[in-house]
């Protein structure tokens, strides 16, 4: 089976040699060119060599182990040093979101400097997101240590304040005392003008932005001073002092999400897609179902969205299937699309009463004449259908659709164990290769289909684990419930309790903690 999927594997031994001894940031890939694992390393030929070691196997941790199985190619980028490789890690972790990375998976950003020079009295914050707020943003900075302690010094460098602004009625005994330690030049108080004052906080601008040569050959002065007259705790502090503020202030490249190196190009995949299929056109906007059936318990779907090749969330959907007893893929995937799509012609209908019922307009035609003059969010039908699964999952979404007008709507199902795409009328499913742009766009809107179906299975299921077998038993509402638990602890402990003891709850009448008792022995 592999032998379909997978093609001929590059030799990472002939492609080390052509990577560097520089620093970068690498990425790992798996068999269907989805990046697994980023990393950065000082030097990227050394480390990257580290991996394809055969000793390496044997001595590394399950994790790892599991890693090094799935990798199946790499890709680098070279960047000029280490906090521009920290920097651009992060940002790569962030955009693909790794299986096997731990670090930087969440929301958390590096540290920038702000400082609104428009302030009566400015002065130089933390943040970790820069907005359109009129003020002024330097970094980010992969060194946070190091930047809290540049930015202590500066501060007592420049005399910057770092008091927050006297509130109305406030007296001044609650501001700080910089000014009485010689750490601040006192704007506040008149000791230096407020033109002299703003000058200072450029020049701390012009020090963040790396022109902070003379300055920083003033401190290794001040070292080497030190160090001269045997005073080696002064010149360790000063030694400490001039790496911080030499990491902080070192030109770093501001890597954008635009800038990302990246090996996906939307637009290309959906070009590649429409010409795989035969389409008229680049599908913009795809919608793809999933059915999640762990269990009988609770089954589940989700629609997902893909507008220009990346995900459109705002118009994710998901559903609890209704109509379908047991676990039965074909009848739930129906259900699903009779329920998108009904709603969608719904709203056409309310957005656009000129829908005639007797027209000769197919309903699709309709939609799609009507769709510049009304909201597209309301009455929008997809360039592509996609469910997840075969041939029997496209047939019952199919018959859907015939019922509902909407037959000249593309769609196509996607097999997972061999990645094949069956077509309406087509007795044979197509197979693309595995670098193919178009069989990875689908994959990308399959496996986001799946992960938003299983997070809502999950969801589901967490609820029912605090539910209680009490749920079921007539007569007990809610609160009953909760006083029941909240009195005896447990199921078992009531289980076991007497009907005499069970109308002692409040709330509970003799008659309805007999019903109780007996419910419970069954």
């Amino acid at each position: 089976m592999e032998a379909v999927f997978l093609g001929e594997k590059p030799d990472p031994n002939q492609k080390l040699r052509d990577v560097p001894h520089k620093p970068g940031v690498y990425l790992m890939k798996d068999r269907l060119k989805r990046v697994i694992y980023v990393g950065k390393a000082r030097d990227l030929r050394k480390r990257l060599s580290q991996y394809f070691m055969p000793s390496r196997r044997m001595t590394a941790d399950l994790k790892t182990r599991a890693l090094l199985d799935s990798i199946w190619d790499f890709e680098v980028h070279l960047v000029r040093n280490e906090p521009e490789a920290l920097l651009l890690e992060g940002k790569l972790i962030k955009e693909f979101r790794p299986k096997y990375n731990v670090s930087f998976r969440d929301d958390k950003r590096f540290l920038l400097v702000k400082v609104n020079l428009s302030d009566a009295i400015p002065r130089f914050q933390l943040a970790r997101l820069k907005k359109e707020d009129g003020c002024r943003y330097f970094g980010p900075f992969a060194h946070a240590g190091a930047l809290r302690t540049t930015l202590k010094w500066m501060k007592k460098r420049f005399g910057i304040r770092s008091c927050r602004t006297l509130e109305p009625g406030e007296a001044d005994y609650k501001r700080c005392m910089d000014h009485i330690i010689k750490n601040c030049s006192a704007p506040c108080i008149r000791r230096v003008t407020l033109d002299d004052y703003k000058a200072r906080v450029l020049q701390a601008c012009e020090f963040l932005d790396g022109q902070s040569q003379e300055m920083l050959k003033q401190i290794e002065e001040e070292m080497k001073k030190a160090a001269g007259s045997l005073d080696f705790e002064r010149a360790a502090e000063m030694r400490n002092m001039l790496d911080d503020l030499r990491r902080t202030t070192r030109p770093a490249r501001r890597f954008t999400r635009g800038s990302l190196p990246t090996s996906i190009d939307p637009q290309a995949d959906l070009q590649s897609l429409a010409d795989a299929l035969l389409l008229p056109g680049p599908p913009t906007v795809m919608e793809c179902f999933d059915i999640s059936n762990i269990s009988s318990t609770h089954i589940v779907a989700s629609m997902v969205s893909f507008r220009n090749g990346v995900p459109d969330k705002s118009n994710y959907r998901r559903y609890r299937i209704r109509t379908v007893e047991g676990q039965d893929d074909f009848a739930s995937m129906a259900e699903v699309v009779r329920r998108r799509y009904s709603r969608v012609l719904l709203e056409s209908r309310m957005a656009a009463p000129d829908l005639a019922e007797f027209s000769q307009e197919t309903v699709d035609e309709s939609v799609a004449r009507i769709r510049p003059v009304v909201s597209e969010r309301l009455v929008r039908l997809p360039d592509l259908i996609i469910v997840d699964g075969g041939k029997g999952q496209l047939t019952a979404a199919c018959k859907e659709l015939q019922r509902l007008g909407l037959q000249n709507v593309p769609i196509v199902g996607l097999a997972k164990e061999f990645e094949e795409i069956y077509r309406p009328g087509r007795p044979l499913p197509l197979q693309l290769p595995d670098d193919s742009g178009a069989l990875q766009l689908l994959q990308r809107i399959r496996d986001e289909a799946h992960r938003f179906a299983n997070g809502y299975h999950q969801l589901l299921m967490k609820k029912r684990v605090a539910e209680s077998i009490l749920d079921d038993c007539p007569g007990v509402s809610d609160n009953r419930k909760q006083a029941l638990l909240k009195h005896f602890g447990s199921v078992d402990r009531l289980r076991k309790a007497s009907v005499a003891e069970i109308a002692l709850v409040d709330g509970i009448s003799d008659r309805l903690a007999e019903v109780i008792s007996q419910f419970l022995q069954r």
